[in-house]
């Protein structure tokens, strides 16, 4: 019974545990706009060789915070799985609220974090983007569970 109830837990909460380390990973310089640019740009240009350097770095931008957006929202789908599937029937009740603290306090944190990377800029507006992916994920939970009768 109680290998069970380990790998229960595992299977709740190690994926968003797991992506958790990933997004503090992408706060490195290893996904610094330098360094993307080294893969955005090369494709952009292979596959519309006619981009204008303007254009090429108005790509970059957007497919950056577009990446900001997508990583907290796949956040908040990993947190609304684990807390909406808690044995713990208070966590599993107030899942939505839980969620998007945890998003909220993880985009906060994540540019904190950045603002000791060199090669990175912190931004409250990056924030923005972060906690605006996690809500909007938690959103779609929310209304599907509604849809689908779900009282968690």
């Amino acid at each position: 019974m109680q290998r069970q109830t380990l790998t229960r837990f595992l299977s709740r909460y190690g994926p968003l545990c797991l992506w958790l380390a990933f997004i503090s990973f992408a706060s490195s310089d290893n996904f610094s706009a330098s360094n993307t640019s080294l893969i955005i740009g090369p494709l952009i240009r292979w596959l519309f060789p006619n981009t204008s350097p303007e254009h090429l770095e108005l790509i970059h931008f957007c497919t950056r915070k577009l990446a900001h957006f997508s990583e907290y929202a796949l956040l908040g789908l990993l947190a609304a799985r684990a807390f909406r599937t808690s044995p713990n029937t208070t966590i599993q009740r107030r899942w939505f609220i839980i969620s998007l603290a945890l998003v909220v306090i993880y985009a906060l944190l994540d540019e904190y974090h950045q603002s000791f990377v060199p090669s990175r800029t912190a931004s409250i507006f990056d924030s923005f983007i972060d906690m605006s992916g996690g809500f909007t994920a938690l959103l779609f939970v929310f209304w599907r569970c509604r849809v689908k009768g779900s009282t968690n």
